[in-house]
């Protein structure tokens, strides 16, 4: 009776141990993060952190931060169907990122994680003339997002995150040379789920 406690306790323990390392903490304070919750981008390497709403709050303002670190908004805007050969990049699946120097990448998902490349800046500047909501994407930390993939015509402006979630998705769903079964409704899926937010 009494090995059967203590092993009952281990199996407890493990198992509070293994929730306790998947919970999500602040990247800052490290306090408990809801499973919604703020990221800021550290811009020095573009990598997305999750932070706490009372850190989260320090870097609302312009300027805050000192740069280093920009919150990433939540706001999700659908488009009309936006020329993105334009940009001359010949895939279906891909957002584009316009950064604080000047620069547009253009990042596609691959089972091997992002593809990245520049886009030229003459060239998105027209676009964002042609399509007057593109002038609004916040540097650094807002996305056009784009799937034409299997006869889709999604465009959204999303924060990177949601971007980022896709690239995960992708790589965790793909198989094989072409992708198997599971990729392209995952990704379907991934663009139904998607809500405008302001």
């Amino acid at each position: 009776m009494t090995s059967r406690g203590a092993l009952a306790r281990v199996i407890r323990s493990a198992a509070e141990q293994s929730a306790a390392a998947a919970a999500e903490v602040c990247e800052l304070c490290a306090a408990p993060v809801a499973g919604e919750h703020p990221h800021l981008l550290e811009t020095a390497v573009a990598e997305v952190r999750c932070v706490c709403r009372p850190c989260s709050v320090l870097f609302a303002g312009d300027g805050a931060g000192e740069g280093r670190y920009k919150l990433v908004p939540r706001r999700r805007v659908r488009l009309p169907p936006v020329d993105t050969a334009l940009l001359g990049v010949p895939v279906g699946l891909v957002f584009f990122v316009p950064r604080s120097d000047g620069t547009v990448t253009a990042q596609g998902p691959s089972p091997a994680g992002a593809m990245r490349w520049e886009v030229d800046a003459a060239a998105w500047r027209r676009l964002a003339e042609r399509c007057p909501p593109l002038a609004s994407v916040t540097l650094d930390v807002e996305a056009l997002l784009v799937n034409t993939v299997r006869g889709l015509d999604e465009h959204w402006i999303v924060p990177v995150d949601d971007c980022y979630r896709m690239v995960a998705l992708v790589r965790r769903e793909w198989r094989g040379l072409s992708g198997g079964g599971r990729v392209w409704p995952a990704v379907e899926e991934f663009f139904a789920a998607l809500t405008e937010r302001s």
